[in-house]
C-alpha cells in the first residue's frame, strides 16, 4: 500500500504506521504468550519474536489492503 498519513502536519509514510501498530499488538502477544508460559517451548525467543512481528506487520497489511 502506497500512500501517507498526515499528523497534525507530520506526514509519515504508510508503512510506518502499519509498523508502529504491529509493535503494540507484538508486544501485547508477547505478554500472553509469557503469561501462559508458551515460552517456554521456544527454542530461539529472539528469532521467534521476530518472525511474530513480520507476520502481524504482513496480517495488518493485507487486513487494510482488503479494508481500502
Amino acid at each position: 500500500m502506497i500512500g501517507e498519513a498526515s499528523f497534525y502536519g507530520l506526514y509519515l509514510p504508510w508503512l510506518m504506521v502499519l509498523a508502529a501498530g504491529a509493535l503494540f499488538a507484538l508486544w501485547g502477544v508477547r505478554r500472553l504468550l509469557a503469561a501462559t508460559g508458551l515460552y517456554r517451548w521456544v527454542w530461539h525467543p529472539a528469532l521467534f519474536d521476530m518472525a511474530l512481528y513480520l507476520l502481524l506487520l504482513y496480517a495488518l497489511s493485507r487486513l487494510t489492503s482488503h479494508l481500502q
